[in-house]
């Protein structure tokens, strides 16, 4: 017979029957062994060294579009997966939405720089804008980030799909 999988709630249980130093034990073991869980503690007791991290998985994004050699892959799964462990790491709205961006931003420039893409490439990238310009609005962070969110969408000016038109509708909807 299976074991049902532990919630929460089991898992809170279990913390408060260990002692303090098997709970520094397991977070330390946690620690060596998980990439984001380092990344977690670092901006924890570092705060200033969040643009240092954001930089990492900037750069698992960069690479997925445009690596060191070769051609890019542009895994959207690869890039996305970056924004998503990103955001288990991240403490403030501002980064989050800055990675999202980011994203679309590689995804533009990899379609300027190798042409039409495919459609489902163009959803992930039109699905992506859309999901950082309502955490903006919801956010009020409208100023720190609407010329960035217009770049993006002039620099689609001449790219096919509808691309340009959707990413023009968003934008005209949020900020106008």
């Amino acid at each position: 017979m299976t074991q049902p999988k532990i919630n929460l709630t089991v898992l809170k249980k279990h913390l408060k029957t260990r002692s303090q130093a098997e709970l520094i034990a397991d977070i330390a073991s946690l620690y060596k062994r998980f990439q984001p869980v380092k990344d977690y503690y670092q901006i924890q007791l570092y705060p200033q060294d969040e643009n240092q991290v954001a930089a990492k998985y900037k750069k698992i994004i960069e690479d997925e579009f445009f690596p060191a050699r070769g051609f890019g892959k542009a895994r959207l799964s690869v890039a996305k997966k970056a924004i998503t462990e990103y955001k288990k790491v991240n403490k403030t709205i501002v980064g989050i939405i800055d990675i999202m961006l980011f994203y679309v931003e590689q995804g533009v420039k990899f379609t300027d720089a190798y042409g039409d893409i495919d459609e489902p490439f163009y959803i992930s990238m039109v699905s992506m804008y859309e999901k950082a310009i309502k955490e903006i609005i919801k956010h009020g962070q409208q100023d720190t980030f609407q010329q960035r969110c217009q770049k993006i969408v002039s620099d689609t000016s001449e790219m096919g799909w509808g691309f340009y038109d959707t990413l023009s509708e968003i934008y005209e909807d949020a900020f106008q």
